[in-house]
């Protein structure tokens, strides 16, 4: 073969693999292209999450307008009467106290002297009030022996007027002397007072929970309206409960002893129960458009009510009334007008439900739907609507505690 030959067979294999390669570019593209299509027509079901319709009990409730707080009805801010130097404390925070134990002693040396000064001077003036009272007990006699011989014309007037006044003056003496006896013993009352007010004592049962003094530090009392803070901070835990805040319009549907449902952000995924101990009779208006109705809350659990701190932030459900055993939802699985979107044989399809008591967590179901329905919760995707195929994928259920919880 030439080599006109050879170049022509080059020609003809390259032309042929060009064409083969033409071929299998056009299947790949039109491959891609039918994919395209088909998943515009035909999309990949929407993975979607269903609640089984169950029965369990629904409640009406109220909740707090924001945050309620743990609370304290005991709880004492304490400082010594007087001011001084911290000569010894018997509490440090976190410490048990009784009623009437020592907290804190302030340096009482000249207080001290004061009383022991004050407590002989009582001394003194009662000495003398029995030596003036026993003169004028002896005046008295002599006056009265004085009188006797008065009728017998033994005795001159003028000896009885002096007698007369004697008596009378020693009287008199022995009354200012029981007073001045009286006034020393006020006075050591009152020494004794100042004295007493350098201790400084528990005054209820309770915990101690803040201290802001050392030995040898000065301290001052705390009067209300001045920016001094506190020595002690006692708080009496058996008498904690929770204060929280309603709006306004709820006024009329709460009342003591309602069951009340208490969530605290140290426990998360809990919640406690309680019931309603107060409702204020006023509304708090201290912010425009914000009024608000306090309401008191006490655990029904005495003892873990007591291991809470004060000032830990709760949220109040007062449940109002409820029903049992009844066909629920998922509050949020409603759509505008009461409907809710049902998977069914691979198709979300909406279905129009009627339904009675509801709260911010679950509906009760009275018409459109059955026990067992899938009824899709998972709505925050524009995809999950009506009509678009979908599979399962995660399944939800009540469970049968009888709280309404999932």
């Amino acid at each position: 073969m030439g080599r006109r030959g050879i170049v022509t067979l080059m020609r003809r294999v390259l032309r042929w693999t060009l064409l083969i390669l033409g071929l299998v570019l056009g299947s790949l593209l039109a491959v891609a292209v039918g994919r395209g299509i088909y998943r515009v027509i035909w999309p990949d079901p929407v993975p979607v999450t269903v609640y089984r319709l169950a029965r369990g009990t629904v409640e009406e409730t109220v909740t707090n307008s924001k945050a309620g707080t743990v609370k304290a009805r005991r709880r004492a801010k304490i400082s010594p009467e007087v001011g001084g130097r911290v000569e010894s404390i018997g509490f440090r925070s976190g410490a048990q106290v009784r009623r009437g134990d020592v907290l804190l002693r302030i340096y009482a040396g000249d207080l001290k002297a004061s009383m022991a000064l004050a407590e002989q001077d009582l001394v003194t003036s009662r000495a003398s009030a029995r030596e003036a009272c026993l003169m004028a007990e002896l005046a008295q006699r002599d006056l009265k022996r004085t009188l006797d011989l008065k009728d017998e014309r033994i005795v001159s007037v003028e000896v009885l007027d002096r007698l007369q006044n004697q008596s009378e003056s020693s009287a008199a003496r022995c009354e200012a002397a029981r007073a001045n006896a009286e006034r020393a013993q006020a006075a050591v009352d009152l020494a004794r007072a100042n004295l007493n007010k350098t201790v400084l004592r528990a005054p209820f049962d309770g915990v101690v929970a803040d201290l802001k003094a050392e030995v040898g530090e000065w301290v001052s009392p705390s009067p209300p309206a001045l920016p001094i803070p506190p020595v002690f901070d006692i708080i009496d835990p058996s008498s904690i409960y929770v204060s929280a805040p309603l709006d306004e319009v709820d006024a009329g549907k709460v009342r003591p002893g309602q069951t009340a449902r208490v969530t605290l952000d140290p426990y998360p995924n809990r919640s406690f129960q309680g019931h309603v101990t107060r409702v204020a009779p006023y509304v708090q208006d201290i912010q425009e458009q914000n009024r608000t109705l306090e309401v008191e809350v006490d655990f029904d659990d005495a003892a873990f009510a007591r291991s809470l701190l004060p000032g830990t932030s709760a949220d109040v459900e007062v449940i109002l009334r409820s029903v049992e055993r009844v066909l629920r939802i998922p509050t949020y699985a409603l759509l505008e007008g009461d409907r809710v979107l049902v998977f069914n044989g691979g198709h979300l399809v909406a279905r129009q439900v009627k339904t009675g008591m509801r709260n911010w967590e679950f509906s009760e179901v009275q018409e459109g739907l059955n026990e067992g329905d899938p009824v899709v919760v998972s709505l925050d995707r524009a995809e999950v609507k009506e009509g678009v195929r979908a599979t399962i994928g995660d399944e939800t259920g009540a469970r049968k505690d009888g709280t309404g919880k999932t």
